[in-house]
């Protein structure tokens, strides 16, 4: 299996994409009301949901983390109008590991995170 696309749906998708498109630049689809961009395997995509109304009631519920080489991508984040749930942090077991949480206009939360190796986690799953 492959997670290759997650739709983020609004009653306001139109917000949602100039929002985007001041973090990922020129959507690489829209079609039919949708609109989407290619983030290395997978896509982000946003369009309108007739069951979507209003800001996120349990922005918490799926957090979409979105992997960047520098967490300070968190300023584009900020610049592009996000609200700021939790700034740039570290773990004292992963130094190295940094997470950020922007909120996007809809409410939904999503985390920055840098690349991490699946063993600087530990537990039975590591590497």
């Amino acid at each position: 299996m492959n997670v290759n696309n997650i739709l983020v749906g609004s009653d306001q998708p139109e917000r949602l994409v100039e929002y985007d498109m001041k973090l990922f630049g020129k959507p690489g689809f829209s079609d039919d009301g949708y609109t989407g961009w290619q983030l290395r395997d997978g896509f982000i995509s946003v369009g309108a949901h007739n069951e979507v109304h209003g800001s996120s009631k349990e922005p918490g519920r799926i957090v979409l983390n979105i992997e960047s080489d520098d967490v300070g991508d968190f300023a584009r984040f900020v610049a592009a109008g996000a609200q700021v749930v939790r700034e740039p942090y570290n773990f004292d077991e992963s130094p190295n590991f940094s997470i950020a949480r922007p909120e996007d206009p809809d409410g939904n939360h999503f985390q920055l995170t840098t690349p991490y190796d699946p063993s600087m986690i530990g537990g039975d799953n590591a590497a």
